[in-house]
């Protein structure tokens, strides 16, 4: 039964936390503009210790490295968490396993956004095309929906380039990041 409340309070809690923090980093990267209602939860959110790691990590090429290193270490956590919670034996470890099996989900987790954000600035665009949500999804989507937009014209004023930027995302979930999830467990 205690091994049930850790679980969903890791699951609740430790891994959304480095879905945050990992959207944080987009979104610098991306260069969003953060004065929304999203935005600014995500950044009152993380702040306390993005601020703080930032003192002794730099940023790398304009890159939040920061809240990129505070993701992987959420995500560690949580995958360390994970393991222990299901009985996994800590005698033949390795640590070098886990690192790329965190290395994977952070990858996985970054194609979920995408696909949330995508997802969420179709509907806006249908409900609530003024949304102040509104330029900072348009931020984050704009590199990847735009190469397609470029070779792919509009069909009856319907954006086909979103749907198959949707599949594309489903496509690499299934095929590559499944691999390598399963090589990085293997080196478990």
């Amino acid at each position: 039964m205690l091994g049930d409340v850790i679980s969903f309070l890791n699951d609740a809690l430790v891994q959304p936390f480095a879905g945050i923090l990992l959207f944080r980093f987009h979104a610098v990267w991306l260069q969003a503009p953060m004065r929304n209602p999203i935005g600014e939860f995500v950044m009152a959110l993380t702040d306390f210790v993005v601020l703080r790691v930032r003192r002794f990590v730099p940023r790398v090429w304009g890159m939040d490295t920061a809240s990129l290193l505070l993701a992987f270490m959420v995500e560690l956590a949580y995958l360390g968490m994970f393991l222990w919670i299901q009985g996994y034996a800590f005698d033949a470890f390795s640590l070098a396993g886990l690192l790329a099996w965190t290395a994977v989900k952070l990858l996985k987790i970054s194609i979920y956004l995408l696909i949330a954000s995508l997802v969420i600035e179709a509907v806006l665009s249908w409900v609530s095309p003024h949304t102040p949500l509104a330029p900072m999804l348009f931020a984050v989507n704009r590199p990847f929906v735009q190469p397609l937009r470029r070779r792919i014209p509009p069909v009856g004023n319907v954006d086909l380039s979103v749907l198959l930027l949707l599949l594309i995302c489903q496509l690499i979930l299934i095929v590559p990041i499944a691999g390598l999830e399963q090589a990085a467990l293997r080196l478990l």
